[in-house]
């Protein structure tokens, strides 16, 4: 018999937090650099301001998560890796 043990709630468990806050850090930075990419090749200002708000509510939703808070860095990790892979999946085509 297999054992099909559910996937961790926590994908991190074995590193510590400042380790969880590295890959927040770096997955808010690699999305703000799609953002500002997205804002500097817009075709309209209008275009280009929408990009830039999302750029600031990212920022803000960063310095709004506690460096000790493991579970929303998780959190805020998941949601942005979704993003980052939408908007590459959108650049590809």
């Amino acid at each position: 018999m297999t054992n099909h043990a559910q996937p961790p709630a926590d994908p991190y468990q074995d590193v510590p937090t400042t380790v969880v806050f590295d890959e927040f850090s770096e997955t808010a930075t690699t999305l703000t650099g799609l953002y500002n990419g997205r804002a500097k090749g817009a075709a309209t200002a209008e275009e280009r301001e929408e990009w830039w708000s999302k750029a600031m509510v990212l920022r803000d939703a960063c310095r709004a998560v506690r460096a000790h808070d493991r579970d929303q860095l998780i959190e805020h990790i998941a949601l942005w890796t979704r993003k980052i892979e939408e908007l590459e999946s959108s650049e590809r085509g």
